[in-house]
């Protein structure tokens, strides 16, 4: 008796762990906006991203989806208020991510103008924006 509760108890943990993952992935839904130089607003090339499956108008759905599914709304908070930055200049590009993330609506802005806005858009690139760089 032991055996079975042990065998219908592992099932149902499965299935509650695979739709608890499908839940977070359906509700990814993004629009991104990159612009090569943000001096140029009008410049800007924009994308969807849904998942659950892959799928809009981004180069990389499979791996947004992925990234975006294990690291969750996190990838877009911002740098904390209080954290000092390096003065370096990465480069004129910036983005916008506009939509929602496990739930979670998501509206983060990413540019390259110091040390920290560097370090906040390596975490989204190159799977979910261009590199980026001084040009």
């Amino acid at each position: 008796m032991p055996r079975r509760t042990a065998l219908g108890l592992a099932t149902a943990v499965l299935v509650v762990g695979a739709s608890g993952a499908a839940a977070v992935s359906q509700s990814i839904s993004l629009r991104v906006t990159y612009w090569a130089d943000s001096a140029k607003p009008r410049s800007g090339v924009s994308w969807t991203l849904r998942c659950s499956p892959p799928r809009g108008s981004h180069p990389r759905p499979v791996v947004a989806c992925r990234r975006l599914a294990a690291e969750g709304p996190t990838l877009f908070a911002p740098p904390p208020k209080e954290i000092v930055c390096t003065q370096i200049y990465g480069g004129p590009q910036k983005a916008r991510v506009v939509g929602l993330v496990a739930g979670k609506r998501v509206w983060a802005t990413f540019t390259r103008t110091d040390g920290c806005e560097i370090g906040r858009w390596q975490r989204i690139s190159p799977w979910l924006v261009p590199p980026g760089g001084v040009t």
